[in-house]
Formats: structure tokens, sequence, C-alpha cells
């Protein structure tokens, strides 16, 4: 799992700017055509909860405990639920959510089964 964390964290990392472009694009185009969608506000949220979510991961690939998992159980669940509950005409942010909830899964199985800390 150590190092899952590393190349999902590095991961999360990398695409946090990739959504954050796709995002500020899909707020302007719902804020041009008036459709009264909130798709790019969610990309934003759902971005800085990646951003967040793979810092956690890279700092945490190494600890015994099982916060790092819970934490990241939290920030990606929560960046998945916003995004495709929001994701509207912005049909990428379900792919981002999709990524998130299996960054989520992993960290329950992580959570789960103790490999937390040490690649065995």
């Amino acid at each position: 799992m150590q190092i899952w964390k590393l190349v999902s964290g590095i991961l999360s990392i990398i695409l946090f700017a990739i959504v954050s472009l796709q995002s500020c694009a899909a707020g302007l185009s719902n804020i041009l055509t008036d459709s009264g969608e909130v798709s790019g506000s969610a990309g934003i949220a759902v971005a800085v909860l990646m951003l967040t979510g793979g810092i956690v991961s890279v700092a945490t690939r190494k600890s015994q405990g099982k916060g790092g998992s819970i934490a990241l159980i939290i920030l990606f669940g929560l960046a998945a639920l916003i995004g495709f509950v929001e994701h509207g005409s912005f049909s990428d942010l379900a792919v981002w959510s999709f990524w998130c909830v299996i960054n989520a899964v992993v960290a329950f199985i992580s959570l789960f089964t103790g490999r937390t800390g040490s690649v065995q």
C-alpha cells in the first residue's frame, strides 16, 4: 500500500492542475450560457479535495496508524460525492470522481487489512 499511496498521491496532485483548468472553463461556460449549473464550482471543490488527498496520501504513506487512511477515505469520498452529484454538463467531472472513488476504496481496504505502513 505504501507504493500505491505514493503513486496515487502524485497522480492526484498532477490531476489537480488538469481538473482546475477544466473547471474554470466549465464555470465560464455555465456563466455564458446562463444554464444555472454549478459544475464549474463543483469541479474546483473536487480539485481542491484531490490536491489535499494527494498531499495526505504522500505524507502518510509510511505511517503505521489508521488516521491517514481515514483522512483519505473522507477526502476522496467527499470529492467523489460532490463530483457525481454536481457534474451536470461537465461530464469529465464524473471521470475525476471515479478516480476519487478508486482512491477511497483502496484507502478503505488499507484501513481494514492493516497494511498501512509497509509493503509485505
